[in-house]
């Protein structure tokens, strides 16, 4: 097999011995849309989803005061989160799965970090201008008009920061009331800690770290290249048609910055270009002033690329103005790129690291949704109260003592009745009759009697029901030990 010529790869100790400011060029085109079309969705649910309610029950809340979590209807008990974690892990083997089929485009186009740095991008451009505008205004004095917009932007930022925080926990604490107490001031300390932190680590990595998080802190960035086959679709420079390319500056060494308004005399590069044989790069640099996390796609796959795809929009515009074909930089694997002479071979659909990744997010998927069918409506939990074990009365019998704590997860079931059951004679002391809209009632001491059993221990059981007539019908029992004393 025939090996493409490729340029030298900058190591990510070089990328950290350059720690210059660049400035991100917002480009149009089909992968931007695209991005906009996956991430402007997801954009609004967050924002959305935590105000959202159904018969009067929140849409999605992970409530601690309440030790449940309400989803989409549905009740489950903090006892239901590994039914979260299943999840959790199918989502981490469909983003195993994408990787391998065609790299980290989770990152380019869903991951919250990414979708946050080209928001804030977006406010630096409305309050500062353009790429090239901002270039210029770091050279010059920060006073006047350029110290009020930068201002405004880091207001900006902040506000926004803050917004992202208080719809984050919106998701642990009713959002309303949460609103309601932050513009009253009527917040705890610990929520008060918590949506300052929150809003500052939004406000630092979307506005200040940006790329340096994916590039440093994100570990997909550093195992990516161990689930990456030949046949991974990346974006990718074709080498091969590329080079050598057809336009250079004078001054190799100097900054990109000067560089930020060659496109618009791009259309001219034709005209300049040497009849001899030459590839179809102008090296225009456009390709690195569009990239949010600033590297050289040219140099080939780095570690930092989030295939976000605004290379490939920024250079095939830049294609169509000198008359050749779009896709010098493209969604590309190894094996579609390794035929020099440029008829590219075809890659395979099915291999079998993508199809394990498959099969494991498939595996998970199923037992969460089979355990999503065994979660109970209620829940019931026994103690034995740490007094005395026993008691004995005048009558011949026997007491224990316990504490019950009843809970239910399913809408509509208000009273549930308690009662014993396993030995002859028992009887049940306590509320027989619980409201669980009284905060799930809590614990509640309870008193089982029954004639001098023998043997040290029998088994008796509580038992939870709906009354008749209440829909929906809900039963749940519960084996437990009552002690006797006797030999």
């Amino acid at each position: 097999m025939q090996q493409i010529p490729v340029n030298r790869v900058r190591s990510d100790s070089e990328i950290i011995e350059q720690p210059q400011k660049f400035y991100v060029r917002l480009t149009e085109g089909r992968f931007q849309n695209w991005r906009r079309l996956v991430s402007a969705p997801l954009i609004i649910t967050f924002f959305l989803l935590a105000w959202l309610q159904w018969n009067g029950q929140p849409l999605l809340l992970f409530s601690f005061e309440e030790r449940r979590i309400y989803l989409f209807g549905g009740q489950l008990s903090w006892h239901d989160l590994p039914l979260m974690a299943g999840l959790m892990i199918a989502g981490a083997c469909l983003l195993f799965f994408m990787a391998v089929g065609w790299g980290r485009v989770w990152c380019g186009f869903a991951c919250p970090q990414s979708i946050w740095t080209w928001l804030f991008i977006r406010i630096e451009r409305l309050t500062e201008g353009k790429a090239s505008q901002r270039a210029k205004n770091d050279r010059l004095p920060l006073t006047g008009k350029r110290l009020l917009r930068r201002l405004t932007k880091h207001l900006l930022w902040l506000a926004f920061s803050l917004f992202t925080a208080l719809t984050f926990t919106g998701y642990f604490l009713p959002v309303r009331e949460l609103f309601s107490g932050f513009f009253s001031f009527d917040l705890s300390l610990a929520v008060w800690g918590w949506l300052i932190t929150m809003a500052a680590l939004t406000y630092v990595n979307a506005g200040l770290v940006r790329e340096k998080i994916c590039l440093h802190a994100c570990p997909y960035s550093r195992f990516q290249g161990v689930m990456f086959d030949q046949n991974t679709r990346t974006v990718s420079y074709d080498t091969a048609r590329g080079e050598p390319r057809r336009l250079r500056r004078k001054n190799s060494s100097e900054e990109l910055i000067p560089a930020l308004n060659l496109a618009a005399d791009v259309g001219d590069a034709g005209a300049l270009v040497n009849k001899k044989t030459v590839g179809d790069c102008v090296d225009c640099t456009i390709c690195v002033q569009v990239c949010p996390v600033g590297i050289d796609i040219r140099d080939g796959l780095q570690a930092a690329c989030i295939d976000c795809g605004a290379c490939i929009d920024a250079c095939d515009q830049v294609m169509d103005k000198i008359g050749k074909p779009r896709g010098l930089i493209r969604f590309a694997s190894e094996v579609e790129l390794s035929d020099s002479a440029g008829h590219e071979r075809r890659q395979k659909l099915i291999r079998p690291k993508l199809a394990g990744y498959a099969a494991v997010m498939v595996l998970a998927l199923g037992a969460v949704m089979l355990g999503f069918t065994q979660t109970k409506d209620l829940l019931l939990e026994i103690r034995r109260d740490r007094g005395a074990l026993y008691t004995r009365l005048d009558n011949r019998q026997i007491c224990n003592h316990y504490k019950i704590k009843v809970e239910g997860y399913q809408q509509g079931v208000q009273r549930v009745l308690i009662s014993t059951t396993g030995l002859d004679g028992i009887t049940l002391y306590g509320d027989q009759s619980l409201n669980l809209d009284d905060n799930n009632a809590g614990w509640r001491a309870y008193r089982v009697c029954a004639p001098e059993p023998s043997g040290l221990a029998q088994e008796i059981r509580f038992i939870v029901e709906t009354p008749d007539g209440q829909m929906p019908v809900s039963r749940v029992e519960k084996t437990t030990t009552f002690l006797t004393g006797s030999r």
